[in-house]
């Protein structure tokens, strides 16, 4: 329980900070689409929009090392993760140069006919692209950093510096509406000038803050814990980097039959979905380290259980937020932004939906990944995921519409969350059925009756305010009663009053204390 507590705490200290940046990141975008216009915002998302995907990277390489960082914590071995956090150093410097010689090579060939871009945004699109490399290379050497911090839990420095990242991307969005330079290349610029200067921050505050955190490879590199991360850390880096490609490449297939335009709308579905799926993402970020330390200490009957409530509350967390937005995308876009990009309203729903499926099986993903075995899973799901481009293209040339894209990507979520559950069972005996019937059924149930009464107000009113207020209502009033009746067993929702009433007791003494001052 006292794990629980943490888990809670952390995510309230993450919620608080998305309070702020996801409103931010959202009137940025409006911003910078308006600067740069449709086509070039297609171009940076096409090319410089890597750049966001470099997060992804991040987080899924830095999983690894954190893997081993919470597992030593959970044994107590603190000499251990000196050591864990050297190699892991190493390894990233290595891993960090070949990246930048992919990148290089891949550049020849994605200006060199494959892409589809204005003649007279070229050298743009190349600058951009090179940023793109130098930000990747920082990425990837800082990742034993990320680990560190998550590894500790430090939750309330990761929201402190979301925060900052947010308030300069709002100034680099001001900054290239006035500005009289090129504004692609501008905010290409300054966008990976940002992401370098966030990964130094980090550098020294770890250095200061952690005693583990200390460079010295002759003294600290023992051959069996490089030989076991360079393992562990390669199938990783394979999964990663796969993923990584799929979802970047969706952009390259896209633009090679449509254009730099439906680019755009690509982006915009993408800022959207990230920014909506920020808060189940973000338990998962308090989430993880628990998962890996229960491992280490050897309590495997808390990670199983750990991750069946996480896979049900992160979903019930996006459907909160993902259910008014699906049935009324055409109309939020329509007030967000001053031109809205063809595509991007489809582009969106079927985004959300694929999000949704996908994060039921997230934290079963965190649990492989935590217990080690995670060769034959990584070579599989790598496999996997280049065949929704493969299919993609080969229905784009025979006639099929874009938003073919994110079905066939719709289907191969449903595909690789069966994998997740075959490796899952096949690693450490995860009750599937259980998982099933009290997870994923109680979900998928709890999600179509709370769709259903919202879509009653959509149905018979005209487009509007009022209409969105009431979807909004409605859509909340079901979440609260379907979720806590049908989503949660009487166990769950006794342990969860226990988790809440500290807070609400909290906030009531607050209030009183208050109330006698004045």
């Amino acid at each position: 329980m006292e794990q629980a507590k943490r888990v809670a705490k952390n995510t309230g200290i993450l919620y608080a900070r998305m309070a702020i940046t996801v409103f931010l990141s959202l009137y940025i975008t409006r911003l910078v689409l308006a600067a740069l216009g449709t086509e070039d915002f297609g171009t940076f998302n096409l090319v410089g929009g890597a750049i966001a995907m470099l997060s992804f990277l991040n987080g899924a390489m830095s999983s690894a090392s954190q893997r081993f960082m919470s597992y030593a914590q959970g044994e107590g071995d603190h000499k251990k993760q000196k050591y864990i956090f050297n190699v892991s150093t190493l390894l990233h410097f290595f891993i960090a140069i070949a990246v930048v010689i992919l990148l290089e090579l891949a550049g020849y060939f994605f200006f060199n006919g494959l892409l589809k871009i204005d003649p007279d945004r070229m050298y743009a699109a190349k600058i951009i692209y090179q940023f793109l490399i130098v930000s990747t290379f920082f990425t990837v050497i800082s990742v034993p950093y990320d680990a560190v911090i998550n590894a500790h839990e430090n939750m309330l420095f990761v929201a402190i510096t979301g925060i900052i990242e947010s308030i300069l991307k709002l100034g680099i969005a001001f900054y290239i509406t006035y500005t009289n330079f090129d504004k692609l290349i501008s905010y290409g610029l300054l966008m990976a000038s940002l992401a370098i200067l966030m990964l130094i921050i980090k550098r020294i505050y770890c250095h200061i803050k952690y005693e583990e955190v200390t460079i010295n490879i002759r003294k600290y590199c023992d051959k069996d814990i490089f030989k076991e991360m360079t393992g562990f850390a390669g199938w990783s880096f394979l999964g990663s980097s796969s993923s990584l490609i799929a979802n970047y490449g969706q952009g390259i297939v896209l633009n090679i039959f449509f254009g730099t335009f439906v680019n755009a709308a690509q982006g915009i579905s993408i800022q959207v979905n990230g920014q909506l799926s920020a808060f189940a993402t973000t338990m998962m970020k308090a989430l993880n380290p628990v998962l890996a330390k229960s491992e280490g200490a050897g309590n495997r009957k808390l990670m199983i259980k750990a991750s069946m409530m996480g896979s049900k509350v992160s979903f019930f967390m996006l459907t909160f937020f993902f259910i008014p937005i699906l049935i009324e995308t055409s109309y939020v876009f329509s007030l967000w932004l001053k031109e809205v990009p063809d595509f991007a309203v489809i582009f969106c729903q079927l985004l959300l939906i694929r999000n949704l499926i996908e994060q039921l099986f997230k934290t079963l993903a965190s649990s492989i990944s935590a217990q080690g075995k995670i060769k034959n899973y990584q070579i599989t799901s790598s496999i996997l995921c280049y065949f929704p481009l493969i299919c993609s293209y080969y229905l784009f040339s025979i006639g099929f519409p874009a938003h073919t894209l994110y079905i066939v990507f719709i289907l191969y979520s449903i595909i690789a969350s069966c994998i997740i559950l075959y490796f899952a069972k096949r690693n450490f005996n995860f009750p599937v059925n259980i998982f099933l019937k009290e997870v994923v059924f109680k979900c998928l149930a709890v999600f179509t009756f709370i769709y259903l009464m919202a879509y009653i107000p959509y149905c018979l009113l005209e487009q509007g305010l009022i209409r969105l207020s009431l979807v909004t209502l409605t859509s909340s009033i079901s979440y609260s009663i379907f979720i806590w009746f049908i989503g949660f067993s009487i166990k769950e929702r006794e342990q969860l009053t226990f988790l809440i009433n500290p807070f609400v007791n909290k906030f009531c003494t607050f209030s009183l204390n208050n109330k006698k001052r004045k």
